[in-house]
């Protein structure tokens, strides 16, 4: 067995040369897509000087000293322009991003001025610039304000598009292909046999895959059959990665290294020193990375957070980030580790004095998908950690539902 960071550092080395292709998509499209070249303005924002209030355009020298007496020689709201320039003691009536007309150089605001018909009084002074949004202030034409490998939020949209982009150049979705194992499994709403049990890897698979930039595609379920198995796995061919689930252990129906192996899979680990999970398969298959994952849904489902969504970024191109862990306080006691990193399901609250608290659910069996789904962090035990009293703090790691999309 080899540790959970050998794998992890093996599996993002192996995927350096196996980063997705472009493509090019409309920006309404384009939340959560990782930006594949820098973005420069295509024009300058604002493209004038414009008013930040609804007041009246001025020269700043003629209200230095107030009350200061003006008149008014133009009207601009929003999206209209004054053919003229302002000389001393005039005013332009303007509105919140109207053009500031030429020679006026600050705004009072409309609070600050008594209006008679044409005839103005000005009670507050106001120095040059106050109130005006100077043309290029966001950006300006060529300049770069989204770099490659962005992950593209609302707010980039919105950016890109006030940079006059309708359409981007992203990484195209790595195209992950699904392969359930075993004669034991049928998918939901199936009849099932009096031997058979319903198959949730290859939907909870799909969804994470999906929620990590990728697009899943599924294969279906291969039965416990050497041909069957090879037949199926070959219509992996033009994915950018084969995730397998079940058939990765060593029991007599377990056939992904042996029929594969067939087909020209090379294995680069087998086994890692993880609970759940250690079953787990890295290899290429004709040049397709493959994971396979254990059969027992919450030991696919830790797997898949711990190795698969890392695999995404690196095929989409974006840096290894470092699992996001947190400090809490166990509510109960835990027994020693043995050699394999553990991953406990549990559930961490914030208590009455505000510090984080944790603990793991009292059954922690591979099969129970209730309690992962009833979990909302992962409590990690390094191998041979010590017992622990309650109150001793150990390293969490919260699961991200419930986060607002940007």
């Amino acid at each position: 067995m080899i540790p959970v960071d050998e794998a992890l550092e093996r599996i993002m080395a192996a995927l350096a040369t196996h980063q997705s292709g472009v493509e090019d998509i409309s920006l309404s499209a384009g939340h959560g897509r990782v930006l594949a070249e820098d973005l420069a303005a295509r024009v300058m924002q604002p493209p004038a000087a414009l008013s930040a209030m609804d007041g009246w355009a001025v020269r700043a020298e003629d209200v230095a000293t107030t009350p200061a007496p003006l008149r008014q020689v133009g009207y601009v709201p929003a999206g209209a322009v004054f053919n003229g320039t302002i000389g001393p003691g005039d005013a332009v009536r303007v509105f919140t991003g109207a053009p500031i007309p030429d020679g006026a150089d600050a705004v009072v605001m409309q609070e600050d001025v008594d209006a008679d018909g044409e005839r103005l009084t000005i009670r507050q002074s106001v120095k040059p610039g106050k109130h005006v949004r100077a043309a290029g202030l966001d950006f300006t034409v060529g300049q770069v304000t989204l770099k490659a490998g962005r992950v593209l939020t609302a707010r980039d949209l919105g950016l890109a598009a006030a940079m006059n982009h309708a359409w981007l150049s992203v990484r195209r979705r790595p195209r992950i292909g699904i392969l359930a194992t075993g004669s034991e499994i049928v998918r939901p709403g199936d009849p099932i046999g009096p031997a058979q049990i319903i198959s949730s890897n290859s939907v909870a698979l799909a969804a994470l895959i999906a929620s990590s930039g990728g697009e899943a595609v599924q294969l279906g379920i291969a039965i416990d059959d050497d041909a069957t198995l090879r037949r199926m796995a070959a219509s992996a061919s033009g994915l950018d990665m084969l995730v397998t689930t079940g058939g990765a252990s060593v029991g007599d129906h377990d056939l992904i290294r042996s029929s594969l192996g067939r087909d020209g899979l090379t294995l680069e680990f087998w086994k890692i020193a993880m609970r759940p999970g250690k079953p787990l398969i890295f290899g290429q298959l004709r040049g397709i990375p493959l994971l396979g994952l254990p059969g027992n849904p919450v030991s696919t489902l830790v797997c898949s957070l711990i190795f698969l969504k890392p695999a995404i970024r690196a095929m989409l191109g974006l840096p290894p980030t470092p699992a996001k862990t947190l400090r809490a306080k166990l509510t109960v006691a835990v027994g020693e580790n043995d050699r394999r990193r553990d991953y406990l399901r549990a559930e961490y609250r914030v208590d009455a004095t505000g510090e984080l608290t944790v603990q793991p659910f009292a059954s922690q069996d591979s099969s129970m998908v209730s309690v992962l789904s009833a979990a909302n962090c992962l409590l990690i035990r390094e191998p041979f950690a010590p017992a622990l009293e309650i109150g001793a703090e150990v390293d969490i790691l919260p699961f991200e539902a419930g986060s607002l999309p940007e």
